[in-house]
């Protein structure tokens, strides 16, 4: 039996499919008298686009990834899908010409046009390698480009069995597509690694009636024709997910114009599901599909792994796809990783509460990309998403991230049923302050209703009437109760703030990112005091000496997110030692109100946190700075006189008179 397994675009041209690793790997090691090889269309695409348009790598990630929500896409493939390079043409314009430059609309409508003889060359290049079966992975945009491509090459060899995973198939979406495209001999809904193996043998051995016994599959029979079996009752356990097999994308990545644009990374999982999850599902999220069990391979089995790739591979760059990091590989895993020798650079997603030491481990071992999930940095609204973490934890993440230096991506949403302006007010006043800080990756955006969240299946939350997202009405020949199934994304009516607050927070946000390359903030703890060096446009004051005992205490004690009141009780706790600062509530909370204004410190809902990572130059701040900064006796803040005794400042009209800041 011959399998081959194709990656149509809009795959990622810089990772390889871990979807179709494994299967590859499962075939291999499971399917006896079988071979399996892997067509890396998404790459063939590339080098065929290049040489009819002015197509470029920023072309292909808005496709692959930016215009998700759009849905672009998969219009763009709609055409090949239904024989028509003007397929729903006039519709797409009409819907799409508010939302995309006009630049961005001409490729499209290009590329619409053009890609039906693309897929037709795929089809005819997949029949001619005589294949038995073709197994087509759908994820994110790649949904009509791979049915696109399984009808061509029914059309050229109805023999040829056809079947389509992968997460566009999970659930009512795989039995969508079952039912409503023929062409598609089977669907695997769920986890592949078992049910494809077990598919291909009943091929094999011609015994069609298995298909019934494979938990998920959507199959045809002659009696009941589309036939849908049970989902299954669990997933499958860590010990079962095989490693990939990445054999020949390396290779064809070499040959082709994508290795001008990308540099390639390994994908490597360790954990599905989501441990947080299980206990609290984010409302919004619907990335983790009809499993949230959260299971992990055994700390040896997830290194060897990761060693293994890296060594057969020689590639060094790795995106782990875990929806979270299991921690315990903070202890086990990533010790390993730091003695093997090897500067792996890693991303992960983690938990935005974790501590600064957690993240020392992160960024040591390698895992310098981090996808905290932050979302907002207001703890109502945080609490509306069911987060667990508060607004100033999350500034507290991206505080300590900078400071172990990790790059922090993430995004701000907006949107949630039940907030209000009086939520995003007062961070809006205080983003100037945290310029310094890894800025959200885009704009703010409006939460989408995804298939599997909360907010989808749980209608009291506050959204109801969902309806597939709009570009699912011209991109599919479905009436709208199908499209239902088949679609991930859904319209509602919008909730939340409205558009004056969306349009204060984006300015603000657009403003931090703007100056976020020349901002900066840290401090250096020299023990009898505390120097903060700034150079953020919205803060006159480029120096910051904190002297006085209660500054000292208190800004030590804003490492972490306290309120006025637990301020006070461990600064009067502490007042019979040494470094002891005796003080009212009242001058703890007017001190931390200045160094909000002085943008040092971040506040949300009763909490405080500093926002000043350590600097990295200390030795070079404690050896010259200090020399100078003794010289200065001015107790003029940048707001007006320093309300406490000791603080100096230097602002920007005095910045001559000192040394340029020490970088961080």
């Amino acid at each position: 039996m011959r399998v081959l397994l194709v990656n149509m675009p809009w795959s990622p041209m810089d990772l390889p499919s871990l979807a179709l690793g494994i299967l590859k790997r499962s075939v291999d090691e499971h399917v006896q008298d079988a071979t399996c090889e892997v067509l890396h269309a998404n790459l063939e695409f590339t080098d065929w686009i290049t040489g009819r348009t002015e197509f470029t790598a920023e072309d292909y990630d808005y496709y692959a990834l930016s215009s998700y929500f759009l849905g672009c896409g998969d219009w763009v493939f709609s055409s090949a899908l239904y024989d028509d390079p003007e397929w729903r043409e006039s519709e797409f314009v009409d819907a799409m010409t508010p939302k995309l430059r006009r630049s961005r609309m001409r490729m499209t409508r290009e590329l619409h046009r053009l890609v039906p003889e693309f897929v037709a060359e795929v089809a005819e290049r997949v029949v001619a390698l005589e294949p038995d079966v073709v197994g087509f992975t759908s994820t994110f945009q790649q949904n009509t480009a791979a049915l696109a491509a399984a009808r061509h090459i029914k059309r050229l060899a109805p023999h040829v069995v056809t079947v389509m995973g992968g997460a566009n198939c999970d659930a009512e979406q795989g039995a969508a597509v079952h039912r409503n495209f023929p062409f598609v001999d089977y669907v695997v809904r769920g986890e592949g690694e078992d049910a494809f193996p077990r598919l291909l043998t009943a091929l094999r051995d011609g015994d069609r009636s298995a298909a019934a016994s494979i938990p998920g599959l959507c199959h045809r029979t002659p009696e009941s024709g589309h036939t849908v079996n049970p989902m299954p009752t669990g997933p499958l356990p860590p010990a079962a997910i095989l490693p990939p097999d990445y054999s020949g994308y390396f290779e064809r990545l070499a040959a082709s114009v994508a290795r001008n644009w990308v540099e390639p990374k390994l994908v490597v999982e360790g954990a599905r599901g989501c441990w947080w999850g299980e206990k609290h599902h984010c409302t919004f999220c619907g990335l983790n599909g009809s499993f949230m069990q959260f299971r992990s391979k055994s700390p040896d089995t997830f290194y060897q792994e990761i060693m293994d790739l890296a060594e057969r591979h020689r590639v060094l760059d790795m995106y782990v796809v875990d929806n979270i990091l299991d921690m315990r590989y903070l202890s086990t895993v990533l010790p390993r990783v730091i003695d093997s020798g090897y500067d792996l650079r890693m991303h992960i997603e983690i938990k935005a509460n974790m501590r600064r030491p957690q993240l020392q481990v992160l960024a040591d071992a390698g895992l310098i990309y981090v996808q905290p999930g932050i979302e907002s940095l207001n703890s109502r609204v945080l609490d509306l998403m069911d987060k667990g973490v508060s607004g100033c934890q999350n500034v507290r993440m991206l505080r300590d991230a900078a400071e172990t230096g990790l790059s922090v991506s993430w995004n701000y949403l907006h949107g949630f049923p039940g907030e209000t302006a009086d939520d995003y007010e007062p961070v809006i006043r205080q983003l100037p302050a945290l310029e310094h800080l890894n800025p959200p990756v885009d704009l703010s955006a409006r939460i989408a209703i995804e298939r599997f969240s909360p907010y989808f299946n749980r209608p009291e939350l506050g959204f109801t009437g969902l309806r597939p997202e709009e570009h699912y009405l011209f991109t599919y020949d479905l009436p709208e109760a199908e499209l239902h199934d088949l679609a991930y994304v859904f319209q509602a009516p919008e909730r939340g703030i409205t558009e004056p607050t969306v349009t204060l927070l984006n300015d603000g946000i657009a403003a931090w990112k703007k100056h976020h390359a020349d901002a900066r903030l840290t401090h250096t703890d020299l023990g009898d005091r505390i120097v903060l060096v700034s150079r953020r446009p919205s803060f006159a004051w480029r120096t910051l000496q904190l002297a006085d005992p209660l500054e000292t205490a208190l800004f030590r004690l804003l490492d972490q997110p306290h309120t006025v009141v637990a301020l006070h009780r461990k600064l009067t706790s502490a007042a019979g030692s040494p470094d002891g600062a005796p003080c009212t509530p009242h001058e703890v909370e007017a001190l931390l109100k200045e160094w909000v204004t002085q943008g040092i410190v971040f506040t949300d809902a009763g909490q405080y946190v500093h926002i000043a990572p350590a600097a990295v130059n200390q030795d070079l701040l404690r050896l010259d700075y200090m020399r100078h900064a003794h010289t200065r006796d001015e107790t003029t803040t940048a707001n007006g006189p320093a309300t406490a005794a000791g603080s100096t400042t230097v602002t920007d009209a005095d910045a001559t008179a000192v040394p340029a800041p020490v970088p961080s």
